[in-house]
């Protein structure tokens, strides 16, 4: 396992050297978000019957944030060391494709997790969260991370510049977390894009995590959990399928 924990090691160095960058930027944003949309709609909009938008809105940036950096994480390092050629460095020593998976994989949850806690802590200035069930919501959490801890790894496998990297972060994951009800409940719209939604996995991460702060959700947890350990199973196979083969790293 030595060189698992090395490689872990440097991956957590790499965002942690750079902290104001990887952690502090991301809980700024997340902010500037709470602070524009709860002061135009916190006196208008009201969900679930009782939720104050504010409060309905807190969850939603949390998990946005934990989702993005994730992404951010694995795909950045992967495409750096494509691109400068140190990538040989991890290829050549006896670390198993499983153990470079896990160790990129579990660098980007603890990123995404440290920006979620902190966006939290931020937030809680503005707005009193209660968490109804924890479980659930530390569930998402680590399943929603490490789903896209996989994916910013297939993105920067395939990827060959950072223009497509970030082609594949401003045409699929931008979307896909904007248009995932983090700023909306999707009973609020009509019902062509309701159905759109359930299309995304990206909202089941939402809102089964914010279900784990309000006790109510559009979807029932097990529904959403359900979808989610199913796209990360899938997501999970087809990054070590690809590690395995070497795609566009050994060959």
């Amino acid at each position: 396992m030595t060189g698992f924990l090395t490689l872990f090691y440097k991956e957590l160095l790499r965002f942690w050297k750079v902290a104001f960058q990887t952690i502090a930027a991301p809980v700024l944003t997340a902010m500037l978000y709470l602070l524009i949309f709860a002061q135009v709609l916190e006196d208008h909009v009201l969900v679930y019957g009782t939720v104050r938008y504010t409060a309905f809105l807190v969850p939603g940036l949390v998990m946005m944030s934990v989702l993005q950096n994730a992404f951010a994480n694995s795909s950045s390092s992967l495409i750096q060391s494509k691109i400068t050629g140190n990538i040989i460095f991890m290829l050549l020593p006896p670390i198993s494709y499983i153990q470079f998976f896990g160790a990129y994989v579990l660098a980007s949850m603890a990123r995404a997790l440290v920006v979620g806690l902190g966006v939290l802590a931020a937030t809680a200035w503005f707005v009193e969260l209660s968490i109804a069930a924890p479980l659930w919501a530390i569930a998402f959490a680590l399943l929603g991370s490490a789903i896209l801890g996989s994916l910013g790894l297939i993105a920067g496998i395939w990827a060959d510049k950072f223009d497509q990297l970030a082609a594949f972060q401003n045409f699929v994951i931008m979307p896909l977390t904007f248009l995932s009800g983090v700023f909306y409940s999707i009973h609020s719209l009509p019902d062509f894009w309701q159905d759109l939604s359930g299309y995304n996995p990206i909202f089941y991460m939402i809102d089964g995590f914010r279900y784990g702060f309000f006790g109510v959700s559009d979807v029932p947890p097990a529904t959403s959990f359900a979808v989610v350990a199913g796209c990360f199973a899938i997501l999970a196979a087809a990054t070590l399928w690809l590690l395995r083969g070497g795609y566009k790293l050994r060959y």
